[in-house]
């Protein structure tokens, strides 16, 4: 029967730059029973986040790669279906790590329950997500942004740095975004409040951003690298800030860009205006997760913090959302409705 069929997308092949639709495949398998202490989840919801680009490489990381004919990984939400597990109950709805398919057996570790009814499941994978945590703790404990500072964020439309520059506001902070192309921008200022919004296309970009920081940068929300960053740094303040939570534009790269060596300058200017510049994996920080889930459920209740969604629908169509995430071409967070 065809209820009986799962299906998952597995790695294929490992990319050489940009993924391409054949490093993924698309398989279907015999939906499982569980057993004793197990529970069966149907995935409603996939997240699609920059990370996996990582994951699809062999090259040593934070995290182990996917291995070559495996499930892609990815937190999920998803219904339980059938549960011979004490703690969970056909009908419950749950997060975890559920990978790309539509099926999953788990003996409850790592599940989260959510509730439906305080806000849209899918905002678990997002504003109330790994990407809203990322930026609260960006924001609160690296940026740390003080009232009449400026605090600008790159990739603003986007899951982690929407939030970050939405936190930034709520402590008081001028907020500029940085995002791709003009609707991207105006959402940025006209939705979630941001004081201003460059457009990283522009060919006067670096210009722009200048004009828009006439007293410079304290705390910048690193999420792209490349150029965005060359035209960042020299606006940076004495004592600035920069949490550094991606570089996007660089996960498809191969080689390194051509052009002049920069870090003497960086190096320099990091030690003159005693810089701070630190990396953080939002794993580290789990401890962090119930202080986050309290306050930003408040905030979204009170219409403090906003989100957009960008869904892809089936699960067949997952890779070409990674692609397109990869490229900047979602707007909001990037999410897969299976079903």
């Amino acid at each position: 029967m065809a209820t009986d069929i799962a299906r998952r997308i597995v790695l294929a092949s490992r990319p050489a730059g940009e993924p391409a639709p054949d490093n993924f495949r698309l398989e279907e398998f015999r939906v499982p029973s569980p057993g004793p202490g197990e529970l069966l989840i149907r995935t409603r919801w996939l997240s699609l986040d920059p990370y996996m680009r990582g994951r699809m490489s062999d090259a040593p990381s934070y995290m182990p790669p996917v291995a070559v004919g495996a499930p892609m990984e990815g937190g999920g939400v998803g219904e339980v279906i059938a549960s011979s597990h004490p703690e969970y109950a056909a009908g419950d709805i749950v997060l975890g790590r559920l990978g790309w398919q539509t099926h999953v057996l788990s003996n409850g570790a790592g599940l989260r329950k959510l509730d439906p009814e305080a806000a849209p499941p899918s905002t678990a994978l997002g504003v109330l997500g790994m990407p809203g945590l990322t930026a609260y703790i960006g924001v609160t404990e690296i940026g740390r942004p003080k009232a009449g500072e400026t605090f600008v964020v790159a990739a603003a439309s986007g899951a982690v740095g929407s939030m970050a520059g939405q936190l930034a506001r709520i402590a008081g902070a001028r907020v500029v975004g940085i995002a791709g192309g003009e609707k991207k921008c105006r959402y940025v200022k006209d939705e979630l409040g941001f004081d201003d919004c460059i457009d990283h296309r522009a060919a006067d970009f670096a210009e722009r951003l200048r004009a828009a920081c006439p007293a410079g940068i304290d705390v910048y929300f690193e999420n792209v690298g490349g150029k965005v960053f060359e035209a960042v740094f020299p606006l940076l303040n004495l004592h600035a800030r920069v949490p550094v939570c991606g570089v996007i534009s660089q996960y498809n790269a191969t080689e390194l860009p051509p052009g002049p060596n920069l870090v003497p300058a960086l190096m320099r200017g990091i030690l003159t205006k005693r810089i701070t510049i630190q990396g953080f994996l939002v794993g580290d920080h789990f401890g962090k997760a119930g202080e986050f889930y309290k306050q930003a459920g408040a905030w979204l209740r009170e219409g403090r913090i906003r989100y957009r969604e960008d869904v892809i629908e089936g699960l067949e169509n997952a890779p070409r959302g990674l692609i397109g995430l990869l490229r900047g071409e979602n707007f909001g967070k990037a999410l897969v409705r299976v079903a």
